[in-house]
C-alpha cells in the first residue's frame, strides 16, 4: 500500500526516480510498473534491500521495463551526481533523522531543476497520540532508529518551499492504520501478543491482500479524518533564485 501516489509524480519514459529510504521497496515497485521509468532504491538496511530486490521478481512485467536497482547508501551523503534524478520520493524517513535539513539539501542537490520531490511524514495529531500513549524511556519515541520529532504540516511545507520548491499539493494516507498504532502504544508492553492488536493486524493484512470494496471505501473516508501519514508534492524551481515561486 503506497503512501505517495505515483501518478502525481508526472513520470515519463526515460525518467530516473530515487526512493530515498526505500525500506522493502514498496514505492520502488510502484514506480517500476510505469513503462520505461528507471528507479533506484537507497537504504542503510541490507535485509530490507534484499526483500526489495526479491519483490521485483513478483511484480507484473511492464510492457517497457526500466531499470530497477537497490543500493546501500547514506542519506546524508548521497552517492549521486548533481541533478541526477527527475523525481525523489522520501517516504516516512525525515522523522527519523537528527539533521533532516542536511538530507533535504542533499535531495535538492541530486534532483534536477523542474523535478518533483515527494516527502511523506507521520501526521502530527495521530503521531502525538502515539507519543502520549507510550511515553518515557523505552516508549514509542525512545526506540533505536525511531521517530525523533513530530512535524507540523505548515512548518515543513514552508521549510521546503524556502529551499526553492513550489508546492503542488498534499493528501493524507493510511487512515485505517492509525487505530492499529494507537492500540500498539496503549498496550505497549504487550504489543507482540495482545489479542486486540493481533486481530487488528490480521484485518490490515486481509485488507492489503484482498482489497475489498468496503474497506477501500472506508479508507477513502478515514484518510482526511485520521490518516496516519501526510504526503506532499513539490516541484523544484527550474531556474536558480525562484524559491517560493
Amino acid at each position: 500500500m503506497l503512501t505517495v501516489k505515483i501518478d502525481r509524480l508526472a513520470l515519463r519514459p526515460g525518467d530516473w526516480v530515487l526512493d530515498l529510504g526505500c525500506g522493502e521497496g514498496r514505492h520502488c515497485h510502484g514506480v517500476h510498473l510505469e513503462d520505461g521509468v528507471n528507479v533506484v532504491g537507497l537504504d542503510m538496511d541490507i535485509p530490507s534491500l534484499r526483500k526489495a530486490m526479491a519483490g521485483v521478481g513478483e511484480l507484473p512485467r511492464p510492457a517497457d521495463p526500466g531499470a530497477c536497482a537497490f543500493i546501500k547508501g547514506d542519506a546524508y551523503r548521497l552517492p549521486f551526481a548533481d541533478g541526477t534524478f527527475d523525481a525523489v520520493i522520501c517516504s516516512e524517513v525525515l522523522e527519523h533523522l537528527d539533521d533532516y535539513f542536511a538530507v533535504l539539501a542533499e535531495i535538492s542537490r541530486v534532483l534536477k531543476p523542474g523535478g518533483v520531490f515527494s516527502p511523506t511524514v507521520p501526521r502530527a495529531w495521530p503521531e502525538a497520540i502515539c507519543w502520549k500513549l507510550a511515553p518515557g524511556k523505552d516508549g514509542y519515541a525512545d526506540q533505536p532508529g525511531g521517530h525523533v520529532r513530530i512535524f507540523q504540516e505548515d512548518s515543513l511545507r514552508r521549510e521546503i518551499e524556502r529551499l526553492g520548491y513550489r508546492f503542488l499539493g498534499q493528501h493524507y494516507a493510511h487512515g485505517l492504520h492509525s487505530p492499529y498504532w494507537w492500540l500498539k502504544c496503549a498496550f505497549w508492553s504487550r504489543q507482540d501478543d495482545h489479542p486486540m492488536i493481533k486481530a487488528y493486524h490480521r484485518f490490515l493484512v486481509w485488507d492489503l491482500m484482498e482489497k475489498p470494496a468496503l474497506t477501500r471505501g472506508l479508507e477513502v473516508l478515514a484518510d482526511p479524518i485520521m490518516g496516519k501519514s501526510v504526503a506532499f508534492y513539490f516541484r523544484k524551481s527550474a531556474v536558480t533564485g525562484e524559491a517560493g515561486a
